[in-house]
């Protein structure tokens, strides 16, 4: 929006074509967190990790990602949108390679590494360059929900594609899924994505980029360790460090001329709910998926080829939903779209805590369940992610962009943290009891190795018992989880109405009053749109 009253310029074929290739790196950005763990097996056999060395091979990814994001995004504001991902997708490739040939787990964990520091820069990049590529919002809301699908096509693609490839190949093939899709993205991408960057950045803060780094690792780790280990004081004293460097990060934000932050952000109404939002929504899917995926393996006892092919069809409500959503925001506003799928999320988690602990409707229940869940999060998250960049100037994209993401990762891990301790507690409980004076095994996993070493009767007696005490332990933490919904649908509804139900109408040019339109925005090559 201008001061003129004229309307933003509409994108053209160029954009959406550079759309699709935006998406590319986005299906494996998701598709990268799963299929690690479906080669987890063969590769444990190969390169006999110990206990401590799996744990890092399988955190390092997703927290040097969450680390890096907000300093990514700020960075690819200073020196260029398209070049920032273009520099993470070579990264990302060569670390593909060199986790897939890696002869050492030592050198694997570092591969990860590399592969979660590239990953930081493709989601910011990317929802960056669409907020400068679209600035009709209308066209804007329908190329974020074309971008959340990517992320939801790639959920269900890692698994299924990961699991066939190790049924054929040696467990490296995962990791060489990205060098076709980064090849690609690499030869096309600087003929096909625009260039952006703010002309007028201010001086890159070095100790701010570390200050945000360290609190978001810490807590992140904090968390993720309170949901695999329970309370204790190694991840309390990582989440109070955490905070405190999060305090601090904040204050220096607010002495300096050019903040790694800009903390005007959190005073428009529309930016915070929608970041709040966004969080929460990836807090039920996390946290939900984390307990479904051992529901099926270890209550329902799947293979991990067949638990991830019968994961397919809740991603696939993801991308139904994020493709629906601009259409329900322009026919009846954002905050109703936001609204109704929440409540169809709230039913998809009602619908979890019916789910049997055996038996014929067990899968057809969890797989209902979980597609209502992804259905319904899927508006929550396309059209809360449009309002957030929407609220920014262009030139403060990648900020925004970076800010979103953080909050994804974070509302993931404290899914998993708190939806995964409150079945670990009904868990304890009910198998405690269940079997008193008997082996009591901390997790289901535990259980089944517990009951396997036991004469027959025995060991199946214990197994059926741990069965049915997961299973009422996912039970509590849906329900929790659809309250949670249903609270966050009333908090949305009345918010975003207060702020303007329509994804576009934040548009920061608005407060521009007597500036030409996107004034700090200098395209650095020919804009798609262009001759």
């Amino acid at each position: 929006m201008n001061t003129t009253g004229a309307p933003a310029p509409l994108a053209g074929r160029r954009e959406w074509i550079a759309l699709a290739v935006i998406a590319l790196p986005c299906l494996l950005y998701s598709m990268d967190l799963s299929v690690l763990y479906l080669a987890l097996p063969s590769l444990t056999a190969d390169l006999h990790p110990s206990s401590t060395q799996l744990l890092w091979l399988t955190d390092i990814y997703g927290f040097l990602l969450a680390g890096f994001l907000i300093t990514m995004g700020t960075l690819g504001d200073r020196i260029g949108r398209r070049r920032l991902l273009l520099a993470g997708a070579a990264v990302f490739g060569a670390a593909s390679v060199l986790a897939a040939f890696a002869t050492s787990i030592a050198m694997l964990i570092a591969a990860r590494a590399l592969l979660g520091i590239a990953a930081s820069t493709l989601a910011p990049s990317t929802l960056s360059l669409i907020r400068n590529m679209f600035a009709d919002s209308r066209q804007r809301m329908v190329a974020i929900g074309i971008w959340a699908t990517s992320f939801s096509a790639g959920a269900a693609l890692g698994p299924a594609l990961g699991g066939l490839l190790l049924q054929v190949f040696w467990w490296g093939s995962v990791f060489l899924i990205a060098v076709p899709v980064m090849v690609l993205l690499l030869a096309v991408g600087p003929v096909l994505l625009p260039e952006f960057r703010d002309p007028e950045p201010g001086r890159f803060d070095l100790v701010s980029a570390g200050m945000s780094l360290v609190s978001v690792l810490a807590i992140v780790y904090a968390v993720t360790d309170f949901a695999a280990h329970g309370a204790g004081p190694v991840p309390l004293l990582s989440l109070l460090a955490g905070c405190a460097v999060a305090v601090a990060f904040l204050r220096r934000q607010r002495q300096l001329t050019d903040p790694l932050i800009d903390l005007r952000l959190f005073r428009k109404p529309a930016f915070s709910a929608a970041l709040a939002a966004n969080t929460a929504g990836l807090f039920l899917i996390f946290g939900t998926f984390f307990l479904t995926a051992q529901y099926l393996q270890l209550v329902l006892g799947f293979s991990a080829l067949k638990a991830g092919l019968w994961s397919v069809p809740p991603p696939l409500g993801a991308l139904a939903g994020s493709l629906l959503a601009p259409a329900l925001a322009r026919r009846r506003g954002a905050g109703f779209a936001m609204t109704g799928g929440l409540a169809v999320a709230a039913a998809g988690l009602a619908l979890l805590t019916q789910v049997p602990g055996n038996g014929g409707q067990a899968l057809a229940l969890t797989l209902v369940a979980s597609t209502l869940l992804t259905f319904g999060v899927a508006p929550v998250v396309t059209l809360a992610t449009d309002l957030i960049v929407g609220a920014v100037r262009p030139a403060q994209a990648g900020q925004a962009s970076g800010l979103s993401e953080t909050g994804t990762e974070l509302g993931g891990a404290l899914g998993i943290a708190l939806l995964g301790s409150i079945t670990t507690a009904v868990f304890h409980s009910h198998l405690h009891a269940a079997a008193a004076g008997g082996p009591r095994p901390q997790t289901l996993a535990d259980a089944a190795h517990a009951a396997a070493a036991l004469p027959g009767p025995a060991g199946v007696a214990l197994l059926d018992a741990a069965r049915v005490a997961f299973t009422h332990g996912l039970h509590a933490a849906a329900a929790v989880a659809a309250l949670l919904a249903i609270l966050l649908a009333v908090l949305t509804a009345t918010t975003l109405r207060r702020a303007g139900q329509q994804a576009g109408e934040t548009s920061p040019d608005t407060a521009a009053a007597g500036r030409p339109p996107q004034p700090h925005l200098v395209p650095q090559a020919q804009p798609c749109g262009g001759s």
